[in-house]
């Protein structure tokens, strides 16, 4: 019922069959023509009539089917289409001009059978045998209100009745009660007319006079046949319009038969062509979709089986040079997989169409979650200002190959990429692009713990410098002594003030920097974290001005680590929010648990200035430090035990203010 063709065709059949009904009921009421007649004409009616809404069933549903073909764009539709529609209007315009004149030409003749050339003249007759009649009535009974003494006279025949009869008309009554008047019996000798007058004595009835006289037969019988042409020929004026009306559907069922011949034939060559196309167009979609097994099967000997032949020709030399494709493909993708490097590679669009192993773990994605989708898809996951200015650099221009490294947090981890990205062109143009990158994080971080460690020892190796003004001075006190020099006193106090200022300094120094070299050994063991970050806040509780609220889950379970080492952690993070605050400020700790992989999360988040962008990836490295007196090895020594913890650290923005800092240590030893 949604198609608006089906909606149309069931209103004109359901306006047809009420028209059909109307006329029907209509013509039924003419009790002038006789029964069979009229079911004769009217089963002539209704059967034309069904064999119309047969006809147009079928073309309708010829056109419909054809409608969806057009509407699903099904292959072949348009030549369809466009041969159905030549042949129809070959077929249609001759045919409707045939059907204009052949209908014209029969509503012209009926309308003669009912024009004045015939109808006049049977309207004369009926009226001159009313008349011959109307005049045999006057005379009768004139003759009868004439005196006379004879009973009989020639022509006429006379009697009296004193009494009604017991079979008498109403004319004869009506004389009784002193009506004259006249009638015409009919019989079989012919027509008689009688007069009937009444007698009177004074204002007395005494009887009524009846004259009869008798028509020729001749003329009666001539007038029953204009009678009854008469009457025959107003039953068919009565009938007039559904004798046009079923000439009419004749000649229109005969024009439509003509019209679906055309129709049929034409869809008939049409599918002789378009099948064998719509076969050969869903094998190029299958193969298209990379299905290469597919065959077009045809017993055909035309040019359409040699088209067939020739597809099929072509689908076996694809699929054989596929299969040599297939082969260099998986061995490149063999090779791709098991190198370390990153590889992407994009199609002309900006579409990944190829992304190795080694990508999806350094960037933490799986390879359906990105493949086959524009790179700005992927670059959205990536964190990188570093990186994002060089894609912009070089998107949508030609460019020379580019090497760079680049700094990017993917997901919660920041690393360090080296990144080298070159045009991919054949002989003639573009084809995509290359993205080829490395992880260095970890071997960056190695190399700054090497290098830092070769500092410290450079470091103190250079603080050994101050130890000769060290050295000067004590000298100089001892010649003072020696010689009992009068300014000793003021000798001995400058002196022994630049030592004590030295060897401060240098102790301060030294300690720092012997831990950060070599740290004690990490011994582990059970411990409640809750519990050791509650001890290390107490601690703090002389801090009148400063906050440290500890939240931490039911029931989590003990972690090995070394107490007194990750105590230290804690105390630098609480130490450098404190300072970072002014003394005064919130310090929130909290813990949470994954089950799944056993790690333990600890965010430690104070809401002081935070830290500057271009500070964060310093904030870890020795010598580094944000304090004018901070020797810049508190966070690089807590970074080192929570790394020989097998942990990880990092930092974020505190909304609104301040900084987080995340530890991640898994629960057990690995």
């Amino acid at each position: 019922m949604k198609n608006p063709a089906f909606k149309f065709f069931l209103i004109a059949i359901a306006f047809l069959l009420i028209v059909s009904f109307g006329l029907e009921i209509h013509y039924m009421s003419h009790k002038a023509v006789a029964f069979s007649t009229r079911l004769t004409i009217l089963l002539l009616l209704n059967m034309t009539f069904l064999a119309l809404l047969t006809l147009m069933f079928f073309v309708t549903k010829s056109l419909v089917k054809l409608h969806f073909e057009r509407k699903h764009k099904i292959p072949g539709y348009k030549f369809k289409t466009k041969l159905v529609i030549t042949l129809v209007i070959l077929t249609l315009i001759p045919s409707s001009f045939l059907f204009v004149m052949s209908s014209g030409l029969i509503t012209n003749y009926i309308d003669r059978w009912f024009g004045p050339q015939i109808k006049t003249p049977l309207d004369s007759s009926i009226e001159i045998a009313k008349a011959v009649y109307e005049n045999e009535k006057q005379k009768t009974l004139a003759f009868a209100k004439a005196p006379f003494s004879d009973k009989s006279v020639r022509g006429y025949h006379v009697k009296f009745l004193s009494r009604i009869p017991s079979d008498a008309s109403e004319t004869i009554r009506a004389a009784f009660e002193g009506k004259e008047g006249t009638e015409v019996i009919s019989g079989r000798k012919g027509d008689l007319i009688r007069a009937v007058v009444p007698e009177y004595e004074g204002k007395n009835l005494t009887r009524i006079i009846v004259v009869e006289s008798l028509v020729p037969v001749d003329i009666t019988k001539n007038v029953d046949k204009i009678k009854e042409a008469y009457e025959n020929y107003l039953a068919l004026e009565s009938w007039k319009v559904p004798i046009k009306i079923n000439y009419l559907l004749i000649l229109g069922f005969m024009t439509f038969i003509v019209v679906f011949m055309a129709l049929w034939v034409g869809l008939r060559i049409a599918k002789g062509i378009t099948d064998p196309i719509q076969r050969l167009a869903l094998a190029t979609q299958q193969v298209a979709a990379g299905d290469l097994n597919t065959k077009v099967d045809t017993d055909r000997e035309d040019e359409i089986g040699l088209l067939m032949g020739s597809f099929n020709d072509m689908v076996k030399k694809l699929k054989s040079g596929n299969d040599s494709l297939q082969s260099a493909y998986l061995y490149i993708k063999n090779i791709l997989d098991n190198i370390n490097s990153g590889v992407i590679m994009l199609d002309t669009s900006g579409e990944i169409s190829v992304i190795n192993g080694a990508a999806c773990s350094i960037l933490n994605i799986k390879p359906e979650e990105i493949i086959y989708q524009n790179y700005r898809d992927l670059m959205a996951r990536i964190e990188s200002r570093e990186l994002q200015k060089l894609v912009s650099g070089i998107e949508g221009r030609a460019f020379k190959p580019v090497k760079k490294q680049v700094t990017a947090v993917i997901g919660d981890r920041r690393v360090i990429l080296f990144v080298f990205i070159t045009s991919l062109k054949d002989a003639e143009k573009y084809i995509g692009l290359l993205v080829v990158f490395d992880d260095l994080t970890d071997i960056i971080e190695a190399q700054k713990a090497l290098t830092w460690q070769d500092v410290a020892r450079k470091i103190a190796h250079e603080i050994k410098n101050p130890l000769t003004p060290i050295k000067l001075s004590t000298e100089r006190m001892m010649k003072k002594w020696d010689h009992k020099d009068g300014d000793f006193d003021q000798a001995f106090r400058q002196s022994t003030q630049m030592i004590i200022k030295e060897v401060d300094s240098l102790k301060k120094l030294v300690d720092a920097f012997s831990k950060y070299g070599k740290m004690p050994e990490i011994k582990k063991t059970p411990i409640s974290l809750p519990s050791l970050i509650h001890e290390v806040a107490d601690l703090y509780k002389g801090y009148k001005k400063i906050t440290i609220h500890v939240a931490a889950p039911d029931n989590l379970p003990l972690a090995d680590l070394d107490a007194e080492q990750f105590k230290r952690v804690i105390i630098n993070f609480f130490d450098n929010a404190i300072q970072a605050m002014m003394h005064s400020g919130k310090i929130d700790v909290t813990l949470s648990f994954d089950r799944a992989s056993d790690w333990v999360q600890i965010e430690i988040a104070d809401n002081g200035p935070g830290i500057k962008p271009e500070d964060r990836e310093k904030l870890f490295h020795p010598y580094f430090s944000t304090k004018k007196e901070g020797t810049g090895l508190g966070l690089a020594i807590a970074h080192r035990i929570i790394k020989e913890h097998k942990g990880k650290i990092k930092v974020r923005d505190n909304v609104p203010a301040g900084s987080i800092f995340i530890v991640s240590i898994p629960m057990k030893e690995t």
